[in-house]
């Protein structure tokens, strides 16, 4: 199955999407019982954490955890917006620097100014495009980040999008009630898949579409422990509380290259991998033997295909015992926590 297809259905009553690029899941997107990533809320300030910084919050989802807050005094009420999700016990984190993101655009209220995706490297579209920014938003102090999946939009549709976001943005920024709220939803994954899979695709709306093109099927394979490689090795995948451990194999390899090639392989399977499963935090990689002097390529490989990744990740380096430590945001539930 060739080409690029969005998958929106449904699994056990949750909402899910997926999308397959020549018949293999390259990302998968499910409804979870936390709050969605960018949830807004009025919370109301608890208690401030001696030595980190940070304060809870309570919201009407619970208690949330604000980093790196100065001046917030208990009582006091705050917008937040919900930036990741959290470990059974853990309080989910939060951020006041709101931004309002839809496909085309995104509007920050903290940071003003008119700012275009670098994709977009054609000056004459670029000035189109800031003429259409400088028109909607006109005299609003909030600023703009125009998306690069305008590079082939219709103006009238970018247009209508940011005037819908800067309305949205507008509405919560003004909010002047004096309980805990939540004031503006997380989306949902269809809308997700919408928002931010822009490459263009067939989408399958039917019900039936998941077991129709293999998604079923990519999903049992990812719930398990193995994920094979090119070349014939795997990569063998589980997580903990404390971490994700995972093993390089090289399979039935046995040449002096094999470890290089396993190891280079798992670099670009490896941002796939953890985004179809929905894992995140801290990541330890025991990777196959290779020669010292291969681990900057190893490196450049790894920063590359984490690059196009939506999540940040952040590469820590190699320790003592030669593994490789990476730490990845948690913007997902676990999809082997979401179909239990």
């Amino acid at each position: 199955m060739k080409g690029r297809t969005i998958v929106l259905d449904e699994i056990q009553g949750r909402k899910a999407a997926a999308l397959m690029v020549d018949g293999v899941l390259e990302d998968f997107l499910i409804a979870a019982d936390a709050p969605p990533v960018g949830t807004i809320y009025r919370a109301r300030a608890d208690r401030p954490v001696k030595g980190q910084g940070g304060m809870f919050l309570t919201t009407p989802d619970g208690s949330v955890f604000l980093r790196q807050v100065k001046g917030l005094a208990p009582g006091a009420h705050i917008l937040v917006q919900v930036t990741g999700y959290a470990e059974p016990g853990k309080a989910i984190p939060v951020t006041n620097r709101l931004l309002f993101k839809s496909r085309y655009a995104i509007v920050t209220p903290d940071a003003p100014g008119l700012n275009i995706s670098r994709r977009i490297q054609d000056e004459e579209l670029r000035n189109q495009l800031l003429e259409i920014a400088h028109t909607q938003m006109a005299d609003s102090p909030y600023g703009l980040i125009l998306r690069s999946c305008c590079l082939t939009s219709d103006p009238e549709e970018i247009a209508e999008d940011i005037s819908a976001m800067r309305a949205q943005a507008e509405q919560v920024m003004s909010d002047i009630g004096s309980e805990c709220e939540t004031l503006s939803d997380g989306d949902d994954p269809h809308i997700l898949a919408w928002r931010d899979w822009t490459d263009p695709a067939e989408v399958v709306t039917r019900p039936g579409g998941f077991e129709a093109y293999g998604v079923l099927d990519a999903l049992d394979a990812a719930l398990g422990v193995s994920e094979p490689l090119p070349g014939g090795g795997s990569l063998f995948i589980q997580p903990t509380r404390a971490l994700v451990a995972i093993d390089v194999n090289t399979g039935r390899d046995t040449s002096l290259a094999a470890g290089t090639k396993a190891n280079f392989a798992c670099a670009k399977t490896l941002p796939r991998a953890l985004r179809v499963r929905g894992l995140g935090g801290q990541v330890t990689l025991d990777l196959a033997p290779m020669p010292k002097k291969d681990r900057r390529g190893f490196e450049a490989a790894l920063r590359k295909a984490f690059k196009s990744d939506p999540e940040e990740t952040i590469l820590a380096g190699w320790t003592p015992l030669g593994h490789f430590e990476l730490q990845r945001k948690r913007g997902r539930v676990p999809v082997s926590e979401t179909l239990k």
